[in-house]
């Protein structure tokens, strides 16, 4: 019988991530606490830039997106969010959406899977994924829970199980 696998990835969907940031920007135009202040948030590159002419308003800017990003499902850990930096007479804050498993990260999930997972479990990285394979679909599994048990700080899903 062949290998049963599944991928451990870190993607974020761009559509989402694209609503998230459209609904904040509807949200900053329409409510009180935000007249008059600047505030405003919109794509700069592959950065999402948010602006506001206090560092406590383009915080809340922060964290109405960040609000808006959970009700769509995309997880906070894919968001690095800076500083927020004077500009002139306004405060600008930097956020980016990390994507991809680095080579260090998914080191330290293969090594779980040796150190704490079923035996005759592989873990190989393949680039910015890591494919984990059993003969036992139920030692899948037991890798699946054990790491959605572990915190890291970085967001991971499981895909293409098989």
């Amino acid at each position: 019988m062949a290998d049963s696998s599944f991928d451990i990835v870190s993607k974020v969907e761009r559509q989402e991530v694209d609503n998230a940031l459209n609904q904040t920007a509807k949200e900053i135009s329409q409510r009180y606490d935000f007249k008059g202040v600047g505030a405003s948030i919109a794509w700069s590159g592959e950065k999402i830039e948010m602006r506001a002419n206090s560092e406590e308003r383009v915080k809340a800017v922060l964290d109405v997106f960040q609000s808006k990003l959970i009700k769509r499902g995309i997880s906070l850990k894919s968001l690095d969010a800076g500083e927020p930096q004077a500009s002139g007479k306004e405060y600008k804050l930097f956020a980016s959406i990390q994507e991809g498993i680095s080579q260090e990260n998914a080191k330290k999930i293969a090594k779980i899977i040796r150190d704490e997972g079923p035996k005759g479990v592989k873990a190989q990285v393949q680039g910015e994924e890591l494919r984990v394979s059993s003969k036992s679909r139920d030692a899948l599994q037991e890798v699946i829970a054990l790491l959605k048990g572990k915190d890291f700080d970085f967001a991971i899903q499981f895909t293409n199980y098989r």
